[in-house]
């Protein structure tokens, strides 16, 4: 809260707890409504913090990637993922969206696109300890304008790739003493990219079947070509039928505790990833192939030549608690359901509610012990454990409950809720 006046850290507090009570949209006035301050008549100052009060969203945001390290990842190499997602957004006030490639409503035989926003986020990839599995925190959000918005407003556009490699090197900077571990998607694979994080941490991404691999340059070289790279290498997925490629068969990196992995072939090595005009970037490439057919064969790269090519799968594996994290997000913390016309508030809402799924994950792990969480059963759906709308319904239920526990007026103290209110108070907490 550091990053807020005194006379607003009220108000942010108020906006946040609403935040997580607010059943529907997201927003002020739905939050004001969960907090009983409909009737507020200084309701102005709810809605100045999103769209004039002066505050920085980069502090909040290493505020809550230290709080989140520190009690999830004390030591060891801390993973993070970068990717974007859309945000569908009408109204002709909300200025910075554009119709862009929408890849939900997408296949392969049409091509969709839909207005809205586009926002690269880094989470970190940890296991949280009650839920038993690998979550997505979101740590850091940026909103990735469209060319034409760019022109409009005088700006310099700047690719996806470009903005992926500003949040990596800025993390990097708020954790100079620890090794960060990049994991990204096959868009992020561009040379550019990752000859320019490579220094400073480790990436992961998935590689092209048909990329230019080639030898280490010999020593001494025979000819000026030789000077940066040598012979090249056959492409990957001439390995894939090669005879002479070595496959080793292991069990497929698990994303739960309790679910087995199937099984995966894979093969490895290194090379020097090169493309005309672009740098040469040193890669330990991973191939990997289902024996049951399921998949088709993918490939993947890591620029640590020395990391264990187990590793680098079950470290890539993690990648998809991203998608986890955006659908719970748009399904219970109201993305795409905001209603701002200013363009700092729209700036500035969604990064705040990508924030508050990691606080609200923070919290509940800090409180384990006293929230009692556990997962919501039925006869015909044995559920393993908790999962992020577990975690947020055992919050409001705590939120609700302090509440009710509260004494009365005459001083007689409720001691515990009656069945039927509990069930009223499930049933709400559960609501999308």
């Amino acid at each position: 809260m550091d990053a807020f006046s005194g006379r607003t850290r009220s108000t942010v507090a108020a906006l946040a707890v609403g935040a997580v009570l607010a059943v529907g949209p997201r927003t002020v006035a739905n939050l004001l409504r969960a907090l009983g301050l409909a009737d507020d008549p200084g309701f102005a100052a709810f809605h100045r913090v999103l769209n004039r009060n002066r505050w920085s969203g980069l502090k909040l945001a290493r505020t809550l990637l230290n709080a989140l390290v520190n009690a999830f990842v004390p030591d060891g190499p801390i993973v993070i993922g970068v990717d974007h997602t859309f945000e569908r957004r009408r109204g002709a006030r909300v200025r910075p969206a554009s119709h862009c490639f929408d890849s939900v409503r997408s296949s392969t035989e049409q091509t969709v696109t839909s207005r809205g926003l586009r926002w690269m986020t880094a989470m970190l990839l940890v296991e949280v300890p009650f839920a038993g599995r690998i979550w997505g925190l979101p740590v850091l959000s940026a909103l990735v304008p469209s060319r034409a918005w760019c022109e409009a407003q005088g700006r310099h556009y700047r690719p996806t790739t470009v903005w992926a490699r500003g949040i990596l090197l800025r993390l990097h900077r708020w954790l100079p003493d620890r090794l960060l571990v990049a994991v990204m998607d096959g868009e992020f694979a561009a040379l550019t990219l990752l000859d320019a994080v490579s220094p400073h941490m480790v990436a992961i991404t998935r590689l092209r079947l048909d990329a230019r691999l080639f030898d280490p340059p010999p020593d001494p070289p025979l000819t000026l070509r030789q000077i940066m790279k040598g012979a090249r290498q056959p492409s990957l997925r001439a390995r894939l039928t090669d005879k002479v490629t070595v496959w080793h068969r292991a069990a497929q990196p698990s994303r739960t505790r309790w679910r087995p992995g199937g099984w995966i072939d894979y093969a490895s090595g290194t090379a020097l990833w090169h493309h005309q005009g672009k740098p040469i970037v040193p890669i330990l490439w991973v191939m990997v192939r289902y024996p049951d057919g399921r998949r088709d064969p993918e490939a993947f790269l890591c620029t640590d030549l020395s990391m264990s090519p187990r590793t680098v799968l079950e470290w890539f594996n993690r990648r998809w608690a991203m998608e986890t994290t955006y659908e719970e997000s748009r399904a219970h913390l109201g993305i795409e359901t905001q209603r701002q016309w200013a363009d700092p508030a729209v700036f500035r809402t969604a990064p705040l509610l990508f924030g508050l799924y990691s606080l609200i994950t923070l919290y509940v792990h800090q409180n384990a012990g006293r929230l009692a969480l556990s997962p919501r059963r039925a006869i015909w759906y044995p559920k393993p454990a908790p999962t992020f709308a577990d975690a947020l319904a055992r919050l409001r239920q705590h939120l609700w409950f302090e509440q009710a526990a509260m004494s009365p007026a005459e001083g007689d103290m409720l001691r515990s809720p009656p069945s039927f209110l509990r069930r009223l108070v499930d049933v709400a907490c559960y609501a999308p």
